[in-house]
């Protein structure tokens, strides 16, 4: 039976397998975190996730539940933690940290550019390496993706390369803060803007406090709008570069030029086709919202009604270790998908440029809260 005949029960039943996987593992994880809390029940998932993942790659039963679970999961857990702010959080947040923010990401930006020509990365891979570094991980690869038309093995290779060094920094951050003697806020801030994926930024800041865990998201979240003008930059150069090749073009019909307008070549070497056609007219308000992911309108949506004091004290811990808990299943699940093998094939030239970015960030977060007297 294929996917389009399949009832809406069908297709439900179809996650079961791999949600109740994810869900054992992160069981298993917050036991371990109550424990040893200064590892936490999300790098605990992690690392359990991973460690099956790699005995044995999970089977098609499973896998539609876990990609839900890495993905779907995580992005309901991250709208319930609107419930623990209002929107005067969110503004005043956003506004501290813009200097901070804006300036790791253009740095993050012209060093992958640099970085990513000096170790030879393709076009392609460096963009998706870059803006996930930059910006929000793996929803800022799924933004820019069929915009300059990446292909699969090349989005794949990103997502986990930016994942590996995630892991990284939920385990080493909360190290470097208490080293430097870091407040909750400044931790929350070198956390919301160094660390890209937001599971990974919720568990390196909770690690740290809830003080900083609560800034920390605020700031990831507001870092996510950076999707919106760094796509449509985006958008715009492939639109030139289509232009500009058409305008060059000899109307011999060649396929070679075209099939390089999107972002020269993929992993092998082999000239590849963008994933869509370049875009065309203008961008009107309605196209722009869409780019805007929708976890992130669910979240100030849920800080606006907290804000109206509708949501009763008593009940934001329980709402706060039930999105603690949908964090820990996403990442179980996330650990689960880890493609050790990936790494090998892809080689390490990429891996390079993504450690490389990670440590750029990670520094250029904390010099640049130096400089603004953050710290």
């Amino acid at each position: 039976m294929t996917d389009a005949a399949l009832t809406p029960l069908d297709r439900a039943g179809r996650l079961v397998p791999g949600l109740a996987l994810a869900t054992g593992i992160a069981v298993v994880a917050t036991v371990i975190g109550r424990f040893l809390p200064v590892v936490g029940a999300p790098v605990s998932g992690v690392v359990i996730g991973a460690v099956l993942g790699t005995v044995r790659r999970p089977g098609p039963v499973v896998r539609p539940g876990i990609t839900t679970a890495s993905k779907t999961v995580l992005q309901f857990a991250v709208v319930l933690l609107g419930a623990q702010l209002s929107l005067l959080q969110v503004a005043r947040v956003g506004v501290q940290s813009l200097p901070v923010m804006l300036g790791t990401l253009v740095i993050c930006l012209l060093a992958a550019w640099g970085i990513g020509r000096a170790l030879g990365v393709v076009g392609n891979l460096r963009t998706l390496i870059g803006v996930g570094t930059g910006i929000c991980g793996a929803s800022a690869i799924a933004a820019v993706t069929p915009v300059i038309g990446a292909v699969s093995i090349e989005v794949a290779y990103a997502v986990s390369t930016i994942f590996l060094f995630n892991v990284a920094a939920v385990v080493v951050f909360p190290v470097v803060g208490h080293a430097l003697g870091m407040s909750q806020h400044a931790f929350g801030l070198f956390a919301g803007t160094a660390v890209n994926d937001t599971s990974s930024v919720v568990a390196a800041a909770s690690t740290y406090g809830p003080g900083a865990a609560d800034f920390a998201v605020v700031v990831k979240l507001v870092r996510t709008l950076m999707i919106i003008p760094v796509v449509l930059g985006l958008a715009w150069l492939v639109g030139r570069r289509a232009e500009k090749t058409a305008a060059a073009s000899t109307g011999d019909g060649s396929a070679a030029g075209d099939a390089r307008v999107a972002g020269d070549v993929a992993l092998d070497g082999s000239a590849i086709e963008p994933t869509v056609a370049p875009p065309r007219g203008k961008w009107s308000p309605r196209r722009v919202f869409r780019l805007v992911p929708w976890f992130l309108i669910g979240f100030v949506l849920v800080a606006a009604v907290n804000s109206t004091g509708v949501i009763p004290g008593p009940v934001h811990p329980a709402i706060a270790a039930v999105a603690a808990f949908l964090i820990t299943v996403a990442l179980s699940a996330i650990g689960l998908s880890t493609d050790i093998a990936g790494f090998r094939r892809a080689g390490f030239r990429p891996l390079v440029l993504g450690g490389s970015l990670w440590i750029v960030v990670s520094l250029s977060s904390l010099g640049l809260q130096a400089l603004t007297g953050s710290i």
